[in-house]
């Protein structure tokens, strides 16, 4: 079954937002008092924000709820919102698979007023036929549900769809709904190779689509079910790095 539609994740994939996530975080925290500072700053790299308060609850005062937190988060998320950077070519990247004919969607773990403000940035949202937030769903990654809903939306079947991710968490939903994954790995890569990266991700993609089954797809590019069956780790690009 060829591929015919691609999930973008936002967070870390086509936008730059994980410094504007823990700026957000940590001014909710010294808003209330809580104490993060034992934390590493890529904890919640990946993780909802219904998972960040489950984990920092016990930090929290007794009078902040949970709905008072997040709502405090995403006030200061949207409030930072100008330090927000495209990964670089990122618009390069989802233009170009628009010219050859894929359709592409935005599957993200983020709150709805996060999603919009990530895809406003540099006109990313225009490439994007429509967006699933965390506020559209019952559960969010790493459960299926996120990227079951984006295939039947789309009128496909998720083999049809292949998933950019740039964490496990992500990896591991779309595998479970039964994508194809490209797992990106960024760590160490310099800010041109990662630009790099993405086009030559589009290109694979593209490739991808051109294949009449994806059992010629390239290797560590497997449909979801079968990952699942061989206990794959998270999914690496076949792309080298740049550096």
């Amino acid at each position: 079954m060829s591929i015919l539609a691609v999930a973008w994740d936002i967070d870390g994939t086509l936008v730059d937002s994980e410094p504007v996530h823990l700026m957000a975080l940590k001014a909710t925290c010294r808003q209330f008092g809580a104490d993060i500072s034992d934390l590493p700053d890529n904890r919640f790299i990946g993780v909802s924000m219904l998972g960040v308060w489950r984990e920092l609850y016990p930090r929290m005062p007794g009078h902040v709820d949970r709905k008072e937190f997040l709502d405090t988060v995403n006030t200061h998320y949207r409030n930072l919102a100008h330090h927000l950077r495209p990964m670089p070519r990122a618009l390069a990247a989802v233009s170009h698979l628009a010219r050859a004919g894929l359709r592409q969607v935005a599957v993200s773990n983020s709150a709805r007023v996060v999603v919009d403000a990530n895809l406003a940035l540099g006109g990313l949202g225009r490439y994007m036929e429509f967006s699933l937030s965390l506020d559209d769903v019952s559960a969010g990654k790493p459960a299926p549900e996120p990227y079951l809903e984006a295939a039947r939306r789309l009128g496909m079947e998720p083999e049809q769809l292949v998933a950019v991710e740039d964490s496990d968490t992500g990896a591991q939903s779309a595998r479970a709904a039964g994508l194809s994954v490209i797992r990106i790995d960024w760590p160490n890569m310099e800010n041109t190779a990662r630009g790099n990266h993405l086009e030559r991700i589009a290109d694979l993609i593209i490739d991808m689509a051109r294949r009449p089954d994806n059992g010629d797809m390239p290797p560590r590019i497997m449909p979801g079910r079968e990952a699942d069956r061989q206990n794959e780790c998270p999914f690496r690009s076949p792309i080298p790095r740049d550096h």
